[in-house]
């Protein structure tokens, strides 16, 4: 009997809490006990409420730059200080130069210089080329100005090119060879010197030359005048040659002469300096002298009278002044070779030579 009226209240039971399974009640809280209630805490302030930030642009890089370029405003070099721009920094490899407006630059202040104009008498340009726009009339005056009271200076200059000492088989021997002249830059005097002979014996042969002397190129003069012997028969000749600097600085001196006897000859001297140090020089010399015809009261036969060859070594105390050590060779050739022969003399001639050179 009691199991049945258990049963019985089950069955009534089951729907009551069905319908109440998904509503928790909450329990009635105990009545709180008689323990003092804590203090309570103040509240706390109400934090500010911050605006939310708008979402900020992040800097583009080298990829985002290209795909949104902008336009740079035009750039004037005009106003840039060049001088104090650091070229040698590698230049910025964000920078897009395609989207620049390089026809909008100022690109004056960046223009080359003109090129150097050529200078008259610079044989790169013509002669006188002013007389071409204002006429040869209107320039006179002032050229002439330019060479009177700008040039064409009255010079004196003395050069003993060669002082020496000749040591050789036999007798020793000297020899000089001076020259110099009194102008300007186009007109000059000109005179020169020179001979040799053997000490203890008369002089074998000496000569001096007076002559007028006109610019002809940059560095030639044509030379006229005359020449005088001062050994052997009496002889007068005429001269006329050219002297200067050729090509590779080679100091060239070549003349003819022809005599008061009929009697046509020639001469040719070259010398090169080629410097070692500041001081020191070392200078190859060559003469060759000619005949047109046979001059048998002077020794010399037709053609290549002789040659010389020569090195010097010379040292420069000053510019001005410079001792010097060589050797020379010489040789009489052709007609003047029999004729030395005849005469008991050497045709080929060694000199060991010391000597100065000076100028002033």
């Amino acid at each position: 009997m009691k199991a049945l009226m258990i049963l019985m209240l089950l069955g009534t039971s089951t729907p009551a809490l069905a319908q109440h399974e998904g509503h928790k009640m909450p329990m009635p809280a105990k009545p709180a006990s008689k323990a003092k209630p804590p203090t309570p805490k103040p509240a706390p302030a109400k934090a500010a409420v911050k605006p939310t930030p708008k979402p900020v642009a992040k800097p583009k890089t080298a990829a985002t730059a290209k795909a949104a370029p902008v336009k740079p405003a035009p750039m004037d070099h005009g106003t840039m200080n060049h001088a104090n721009m650091d070229h040698g920094e590698q230049p910025d490899e964000s920078m897009d130069h395609g989207s620049m407006d390089h026809g909008a630059m100022d690109h004056s202040a960046h223009q080359l210089d003109p090129p150097q104009i050529s200078v008259p008498n610079a044989e790169t340009g013509p002669i006188r080329a002013a007389d071409a726009i204002w006429g040869a009339e209107a320039m006179r005056p002032s050229r002439e100005a330019l060479y009177n009271d700008h040039g064409n200076m009255q010079l004196f200059w003395l050069q003993g090119d060669r002082l020496e000492y000749r040591a050789r088989k036999g007798e020793d021997g000297y020899l000089w060879d001076v020259q110099g002249y009194y102008g300007g830059d186009i007109d000059k005097f000109w005179f020169k010197s020179e001979g040799e002979g053997s000490f203890g014996e008369p002089l074998e042969s000496a000569e001096v030359q007076a002559l007028y002397s006109r610019a002809i190129a940059p560095f030639f003069d044509l030379q006229a005048g005359v020449r005088q012997d001062l050994t052997g028969p009496d002889r007068t000749h005429a001269v006329i040659g050219v002297q200067g600097l050729i090509p590779y600085m080679f100091e060239v001196d070549a003349a003819a002469f022809f005599s008061n006897k009929g009697d046509l000859t020639a001469r040719i001297e070259a010398e090169y300096d080629q410097r070692i140090t500041q001081r020191l020089t070392l200078q190859p010399r060559a003469e060759v002298n000619l005949s047109a015809q046979d001059i048998p009261e002077l020794g010399v036969g037709s053609g290549i009278d002789n040659l010389e060859l020569g090195l010097r070594l010379r040292y420069e105390i000053a510019r001005e002044f410079a001792p010097y050590v060589g050797i020379e060779q010489e040789w009489k050739l052709g007609g003047s070779r029999d004729f030395a022969r005849i005469a008991g003399e050497n045709a080929s001639i060694t000199n060991y030579v010391v000597g100065i050179r000076f100028w002033f």
